[in-house]
């Protein structure tokens, strides 16, 4: 199995990408490249079994509706408690899910600069479409939504501080504190590569998620949720720990 992690920015600048080729007993890091564009990602996704990409494959359908009806004249405002419906339009079913699984509060697609990379994100989903990929924004299909912070905190590991100026050593401890988590996984000639850029390391970590996804390691929207996660997006919380992306094979998965 060959799982591709997508760090996706708004631009190629801080877009990195990282291969892991799964064996019987490890993981292999078979490539990681920086600064990468649409046609590089839709031409990896072909030989990859999962796609896990970083970025909300969609927008809350209350903040969609807003926006149209604010296009030909006045909206609704919902009666009530303000302050949740403002989030509601904010934030996403499967947003709210991370924060109350695992207390971390993702950026909001529709209120914050992550929106820039949705942007990208939509037209790529685009591509890959026209490529011939199932994309399925629930994570059904090759495509599946992921959140390295989220999976890091699941795992056990740091998931905040690791990023910007002045963190190279909390990022490099990172590191090393991942590859103790699992020594399965060889990072071998891009090792000095992800403890230089935590985008690099990041898009391994969406490789990482990517196999939890791909072997129902992952968690998936139930039969309530479904539907607004297809529109929305569904973020792929891996269920267990990082040995069981090689120990098990899942429910319906495989093991390779």
């Amino acid at each position: 199995m060959l799982t591709l992690g997508v760090d996706l920015a708004a631009a190629d600048e801080r877009t990195a990408m990282a291969t892991i080729e799964w064996l019987s007993d490890r993981a292999v890091v078979r490539d990681v490249v920086l600064d990468v564009g649409d046609a590089q990602i839709v031409k990896a996704s072909q030989d990859a079994d999962k796609v896990g990409l970083d970025c909300p494959l969609g927008w809350p359908e209350p903040f969609v509706a807003l926006v149209t009806a604010h296009r030909s004249g006045h909206v609704t405002i919902a009666d009530g408690d303000a302050a949740r419906w403002r989030r509601r339009l904010a934030y996403r079913l499967t947003d709210e899910v991370v924060r109350e699984t695992t207390g971390i509060i993702p950026l909001s697609v529709a209120a914050d600069r992550i929106a820039h990379a949705a942007f990208r994100c939509a037209g790529l989903l685009a591509m890959l479409a026209a490529a011939g990929h199932d994309v399925d924004r629930r994570g059904d299909g090759k495509i599946v939504e992921v959140y390295p912070a989220a999976a890091l905190c699941r795992w056990g590991l740091t998931y905040r501080g690791y990023k910007g100026r002045g963190q190279k050593a909390q990022h490099a401890d990172l590191v090393t504190a991942l590859c103790a988590a699992a020594p399965w996984l060889e990072l071998g000639a891009f090792e000095a590569l992800c403890r230089r850029s935590h985008d690099a390391f990041d898009a391994v970590v969406a490789a990482l998620n990517a196999r939890a996804a791909a072997i129902g390691r992952a968690t998936r929207p139930d039969d309530e949720q479904r539907q607004v996660a297809g529109v929305e997006g569904w973020i792929a919380l891996p269920t267990g720990p990082l040995s069981d992306l090689v120990d098990g094979t899942g429910a319906g998965g495989r093991r390779s």
